[in-house]
């Protein structure tokens, strides 16, 4: 299985270097969309060189919680570029550094910054749609399920934005760490995660020497792993989501999406599961499946 995805990974970056000279958009590196702790947080966006069509799509770069420049790959969205949507490929504080709590607020502010500057990028604040593979997946559904609004009063013209996004298409999400694979069984960098540590090592500030401390309290850990699972958060206003998962997935059970999909649909939430029988965690043929992915943007995007 692992030698199967490098060998993708490894065809994708070559179809990319093969394809940059006759790309159909253009590519702004480096936006920064936010600082932390002194550093920079970036984004790349693609703009469709003609019949740009008004309509943004976030690109969550993120595999295991681990982000970086190099892990953005345009032939991923590139049919959501060739039907005219400009592509925000966000990197986010990464795994080991930083938690996921810690990254959701990356993607926050990242989708608020897009809002703030959606004129000059030529896209509509309101019709953001968002989407990633794995913990992509996941942080798509958390951004889908707890878009906040912006506070008027804040100094920085960022946080007067909202973070709420229209639609949602993702493949293999974790989706409720307090259950996965089967009910009760908890996945916070053990079990079936075990090989995931560091996004779930969870802190806090000591008040007496301002120093990160792991919370090391099981019921504690518990909540925050409640508050970073996107079934808990689903409501009638959370956006129309489409998932696709392989019912041979080991790492991130099917299960994970027939809970959010069952969660949604109890809500009202309009929802599909698309299921790749005997497919694992990634495919081969996963490129072909951006196509489902746009016309599920289109549908849910596109005024009608």
């Amino acid at each position: 299985m692992r030698n199967i995805l490098l060998s993708f990974i490894v065809f994708l970056l070559g179809e990319t270097i093969l394809h940059a000279e006759d790309a159909n958009y253009t590519r702004k590196e480096d936006v920064i969309y936010g600082r932390k702790f002194g550093l920079a947080m970036t984004m790349d966006v693609f703009t469709p060189k003609k019949d740009a069509n008004g309509l943004g799509i976030i690109m969550c770069v993120s595999g295991g919680w681990f982000s970086a420049k190099e892990a953005i790959l345009p032939r991923f969205f590139d049919e959501s570029l060739k039907r005219g949507y400009t592509v925000f490929a966000v990197v986010h504080g990464s795994q080991p550094r930083f938690s996921i709590p810690e990254i959701l607020e990356d993607m926050h502010r990242a989708t608020r910054f897009i809002r703030l500057h959606a004129k000059e990028y030529g896209v509509d604040p309101e019709r953001l749609g968002i989407t990633g593979g794995s913990a992509g997946g996941h942080l798509s559904l958390m951004q889908g399920c707890t878009g906040k609004d912006g506070d008027p009063e804040a100094r920085d013209p960022v946080e007067r934005e909202s973070s709420r996004v229209a639609a949602v298409a993702c493949f293999f999400p974790p989706t409720d760490f307090l259950n996965y694979g089967k009910e009760g069984a908890i996945a916070l960098g053990g079990g079936t995660l075990s090989g995931f540590k560091a996004p779930f090592e969870f802190v806090e500030r000591d008040p007496k020497t301002n120093a990160f401390v792991l919370i090391t309290d099981p019921e504690k850990r518990k909540e925050i792993g409640k508050k970073i699972s996107p079934v808990y958060h689903v409501t009638e206003k959370s956006a129309p989501t489409l998932i696709m998962h392989g019912d041979a997935d080991k790492l991130v059970p099917i299960q994970q999406s027939e809970l959010m999909i069952e969660r949604l649909k109890a809500n009202k939430v309009p929802c599909e599961l698309v299921v790749k029988k005997g497919a694992a965690h990634g495919w081969l043929s996963i490129l072909d499946d951006s196509k489902i992915f746009a016309d599920w943007f289109d549908k849910h995007l596109k005024k009608k």
